[in-house]
């Protein structure tokens, strides 16, 4: 992925709106990724959104250097007011064309400038409709995203080591809508709902 144009802004609004969604009951109860609470995922989503707004920015450190498997950070009471915030940081400095160029760093992993920013698009893609199935909310990605999330993930399908990233890829019909395909090649299934 070379595309400097990419606005991420629209796919972090749709988090936001998300996330302002969430009730407390929605809290403790399962995602489509089995070792996530919604407060973890929450969680998860806070902690991706710092590390990939500072690999952005060039501002290598403590946020970039966290593994994914590391503890997750912690979802302080403040959480709804602080993540749009975050969101919105996060767009801002990959509106930067320098965020696209040279190498950068993430999730401890270094990275060219355009990958760390198309992983950083999966991650709000896949990890918005985990959030929106989790808490019975409607989904609709960004579409350019979305196609950046997809195409990530189809490029990935075919490495041996995504098994420490992605759980296996699940079938989904080749003329499925692109969501429900984005979400087969990150490990999901499309029909998963929160239990009733």
């Amino acid at each position: 992925m070379t595309d400097t144009t990419l606005d991420l802004g629209p796919q972090t609004r749709v988090i936001a709106r998300l996330a302002e969604g969430v009730r407390e009951e929605h809290m403790a109860g399962p995602t489509p990724c089995p070792d996530y609470t919604v407060h973890a995922m929450l969680g998860h989503i806070l902690g991706l959104t710092v590390a990939f707004r500072d690999a952005a920015r060039k501002d290598l450190g403590g946020t970039t250097d966290t593994s994914p498997q590391a503890g997750l950070p912690e979802l302080g009471p403040g959480w709804r007011d602080e993540l749009p915030k975050l969101l919105d940081e996060l767009a801002d400095a990959w509106r930067d064309p320098a965020a696209w160029t040279g190498m950068t760093r993430a999730g401890g992993v270094d990275l060219p400038g355009a990958v760390a920013a198309a992983v950083a698009t999966d991650e709000l893609v896949i990890h918005g409709w985990d959030l929106a199935r989790a808490t019975g909310q409607d989904y609709t990605p960004d579409p350019a995203a979305l196609q950046v999330s997809h195409d990530f993930l189809q490029a990935a399908a075919d490495d041996p080591s995504r098994g420490a990233i992605f759980g296996p890829v699940v079938s989904v019909p080749s003329d499925a809508a692109l969501l429900d395909r984005a979400i087969g090649l990150s490990g999901r299934a499309p029909d998963w709902r929160r239990p009733a």
